[in-house]
């Protein structure tokens, strides 16, 4: 039987803690036991832990040996603000995909009450990442940092950088196939409507190469969706 993996909340040495909503999961609703074993991410490696104690909010695990894990691709999704419950789904499936950072992005035409808005839901952003990154298996959560002016993201480092539009010949598929160096990659992908000309012009000014899906038009969170299954095939093939 797959033993279940969780993040730890805390390491000190050889222990783990959860706490919190994954201690009472744990505890509460899985009805764990001292000395059941689980795979425990420590952020930095994977290791078998034995439950050592079980308090009401707080689960102590020993841990053990090191776990092979697969190495998590160091790519990076700036993603346009748009409706939130489309982008905590989005959030969502890219934690699955593996993304390892997710910027939100204020971009021309984000709507400005959600822009407002974005910065008290960062929290709720990281716990949605931190869940999806438990239930895919992952061995750590991706970050999720505080919203980003356009201006500021274009700095987002990476050997490879990606804007995605409508209207260009040259698809997401073209792009990384050509580009020899794809130890790390940066996605953008814009909001409701697109990126505006000149947003395009910033990417290009700043060295980030524009790239299509294909001749239909889709929404922001299936078009992230659709590049992250696209770059996790082609560094696959890598």
């Amino acid at each position: 039987m797959t033993r279940r993996r969780w993040i730890a909340d805390e390491v000190s040495g050889d222990l783990a803690y959860l706490r919190g909503q994954n201690a009472a999961h744990l505890a509460q609703v899985l009805r764990a036991e001292v000395g059941q074993e689980l795979e425990v991410s420590t952020g930095v490696a994977l290791r078998l832990g034995r439950i050592s104690k079980i308090g009401k909010d707080r689960v102590e695990l020993l841990l053990g040996e090191v776990l092979p894990s697969p190495a998590i691709p160091d790519l990076t999704l700036l993603l346009a603000i748009f409706r939130f419950d489309r982008l905590e789904w989005a959030i969502e499936k890219a934690t699955e995909l593996g993304a390892a950072e997710i910027v939100p992005v204020i971009a021309r035409r984000t709507d400005v009450h959600l822009a407002q808005a974005a910065r008290k839901r960062v929290e709720r952003w990281r716990r949605i990442a931190h869940e999806a990154s438990q239930q895919s298996r992952r061995v750590s959560s991706p970050v999720v940092t505080d919203p980003l002016k356009l201006k500021d993201a274009l700095a987002t480092p990476a050997t490879v950088r990606i804007v995605l539009t409508e209207g260009v010949a040259q698809t997401l598929k073209a792009v990384l196939a050509a580009s020899p160096q794809k130890e790390s990659l940066a996605l953008a992908v814009g909001p409701e409507g697109g990126w505006t000309s000149d947003e395009i012009a910033l990417y290009q000014n700043s060295g980030w190469i524009p790239a299509g899906l294909g001749p239909g038009i889709l929404r922001s969170e299936t078009a992230a969706m659709v590049a992250l299954a696209v770059v996790s095939s082609e560094l696959a093939r890598a």
